[in-house]
């Protein structure tokens, strides 16, 4: 399997559960050089909802938030 993990060169956001009982992990970088990760659901749900809000699709438009 491709390493999926985001980086400068490949910026994006990486969410994993391996299972249900398994917490989630997850990893970002922007290609405006924020970068962050989270372990465990409701840390991971708020990685997301900030990567959603301030980077990835926010930057669509040209800024760098």
């Amino acid at each position: 399997m491709a390493n999926l993990a985001p980086s400068s060169n490949a910026p994006g956001l990486h969410v994993s559960k391996p299972s249900p009982s398994e917490p989630a992990t997850a990893s970002a970088v922007c290609h405006c050089g924020a970068s962050a990760s989270a372990k465990g659901d409701a840390q991971v749900g708020a990685l997301v909802a900030g990567w959603n809000a301030n980077h990835g699709s926010a930057h669509a438009g040209g800024g760098t938030a």
